[in-house]
């Protein structure tokens, strides 16, 4: 199967979901970006305790958001 048969394919997937299915993916990618985004910030700052890992973590999603 080539890349565009199978994004044909995973589209064709995705339609056939319902809006809470679809809803439930984007939800989990979104926790597993945080997940990636929060283990960067553990990187750069290692002293950082968990209440700073969030907070640093809320300030790039509100930078991402304002961009």
């Amino acid at each position: 199967m080539d890349a565009a048969s199978a994004l044909a394919k995973q589209i064709e997937r995705y339609r056939s979901m319902t809006g809470e299915q679809r809803l439930a993916i984007a939800l989990e990618l979104h926790e597993m970006a945080c997940d990636v985004a929060r283990e960067g910030i553990r990187r750069q700052h290692p002293d950082a305790d968990a209440a700073e890992i969030e907070r640093l973590l809320r300030r790039r999603l509100e930078l991402v958001r304002s961009a």
